[in-house]
């Protein structure tokens, strides 16, 4: 036996189980007791009838007896290699169960049926059946030509008879068994096949629940760099700037300190209304951020920077009209990073925001600053791939469906620009298939 027959009878791509499994073990050693004992039992149910002895049972320990129990033996030992050789096995015992016809003439012929049924059984739950079709069709071929033999040796039926009572007996013998077994095997495949889906439905939750996990992440970061980077850059420059000022203009050093713990507070309450978000025992009492809260932004950062605002809007709407929450909040994060890049990488430069929310499908946010003083232009050390910072503006962006620019100036200075879509607009080029432009 090679072992394409042990690799098939596991399934295609399941690896062969070599050696006999207990269970192998202990099918073969019931099968052998039950079997020895009909055959040791069969001289008392017979005694009843001294007449028909000896057509049903040889003498214990004759001869025939001997080789009728050896056949029942090394059917049984054959049974405990059936998962290993399902195919092989199956024929072997059907080949040994026709010996005692032609060897014994007796009615117990028939226990070597028994092992045949076993062998069925096990054969089907343990290969897929397509494979077996060869095997089992033998087998029953096999039970059918001794079962034939018998039946004009020791009933003395004729030969049609015989052949047809032959068939029955092999239809009984592999046909019954095998409708059992693939019963059995049905079931255990539909069980399979939940406990597959139940798996899977599992592995697919927790799959949505690291996505979204991750989700979160990434905008805890995002929302965390927003606040620091703005308010703690702000905080380093007005350090360095009251380190000098200190000895040599104490007033403007004392209001530079206030302007610092103004700064420290307004950091603590971004975070304590970031935490206030996250907890599900508690709310966020503060709003989130707007278009109308640039001004306020841009106020607070004119303490260490020079910054000036210029807000165009149309005359029969407000500011921001048809720009959703999520969308004025990325553009408030975009001000806030926009200048608190300007300050860290362009110090002294003066900045512009600007708001034009004129046209009546999109608001236009620039954020614009020139060249570092000494000659170091505000795009050094910042790229358009950049860092966190840039990162962030670009996945609020993709959130909401902006369009987000950054790079240098010829002067050496920087500009950022934000384009908004207004919900209509968005609805009127999800509706027409194309973009509003």
């Amino acid at each position: 036996m090679d072992t394409a027959e042990r690799r098939g009878a596991h399934g295609p791509g399941t690896p062969a189980r070599p050696g006999v499994h207990r269970r192998d073990v202990l099918t073969a050693a019931a099968t052998a007791v039950v079997a020895l004992a009909l055959l040791l039992g069969a001289p008392v149910l017979a005694a009843e009838d001294p007449s028909t002895a000896s057509l049903v049972s040889p003498a214990p320990f004759s001869g025939e007896w001997i080789v009728l129990a050896l056949v029942l033996l090394l059917q049984a030992a054959a049974v405990a290699l059936t998962r290993l050789i399902p195919r092989t096995v199956l024929v072997v015992v059907a080949a040994l169960a026709a010996v005692p016809s032609a060897v014994v003439p007796t009615t117990l012929h028939s226990l070597g049926l028994l092992a045949v049924m076993v062998v069925v059984v096990v054969a089907v739950l343990t290969a897929p059946a397509v494979r077996l079709w060869p095997a089992l069709t033998t087998a029953a071929i096999l039970v059918a030509a001794g079962e034939t033999t018998a039946g004009i040796a020791v009933n003395g039926s004729s030969p049609p008879a015989a052949a047809g009572q032959g068939l029955l007996q092999a239809a009984g013998v592999v046909g019954l068994p095998l409708l059992v077994a693939l019963l059995i095997r049905s079931r255990r495949d539909v069980r399979r096949a939940q406990r597959d889906e139940q798996n899977a439905l599992v592995r697919e939750r927790d799959a949505l629940i690291d996505a979204a996990v991750s989700r979160e992440r990434t905008a805890m970061a995002r929302e965390l760099h927003d606040i620091a980077a703005h308010h703690l850059s702000g905080i380093a420059l007005m350090a360095a700037v009251v380190d000098r000022q200190i000895d040599t203009d104490p007033a403007r050093a004392h209001e530079g300190v206030r302007q610092m713990r103004a700064q420290s507070t307004s950091v603590l309450d971004d975070l304590r209304r970031l935490v206030g978000l996250l907890r599900e025992d508690g709310l966020a009492t503060r709003a989130v951020e707007t278009l109308a809260g640039i001004a306020d932004l841009v106020e607070r950062a004119r303490a260490h920077q020079a910054v000036d605002l210029r807000v165009l809007t149309a005359a029969d709407r407000p500011l921001g009209s048809g720009i959703g929450p999520l969308a004025q909040l990325a553009a408030y994060r975009t001000v806030q990073e926009a200048l608190s890049n300007a300050a860290l990488h362009a110090p002294g430069a003066a900045s512009t925001v600007e708001i034009d929310d004129r046209d009546p499908d999109r608001l236009v946010l620039r954020v614009e600053n020139g060249a570092a003083g000494g000659g170091g232009g505000a795009g050094a050390g910042r790229t358009g791939d950049g860092g966190h910072g840039l990162r962030g503006m670009r996945e609020r962006a993709d959130l909401v469906g902006a369009e987000l620019s950054a790079g240098p100036l010829p002067d050496g200075g920087w500009r950022v620009d934000l384009l908004l879509r207004r919900e209509s607009a968005r609805e009127g080029a999800g509706a027409d298939g194309q973009d509003v432009a």
